[in-house]
């Protein structure tokens, strides 16, 4: 199945707190959800940056 926006809310809280719990303080990703799954980069970015928000973890995003 697809994922939804919700479904990657989800997802994106449950890797902060495995983040927050395993002192991992980097974490580098591709666009997720944005390629075959067919999210819109700015929405799913806009959920990145709010799930993050509150933390000093650093997140890179890369292209191919």
């Amino acid at each position: 199945h697809k994922p939804t926006y919700e479904n990657m809310r989800k997802s994106l809280e449950a890797m902060k707190a495995h983040c927050l719990n395993n002192g991992v303080t980097d974490i580098s990703m591709p666009k997720i959800g944005c390629g075959l799954d067919r999210l819109d980069w700015d929405k799913v970015s806009a959920i990145l940056e709010e799930v993050f928000e509150d933390t000093d973890i650093k997140i890179t995003v890369y292209t191919l």
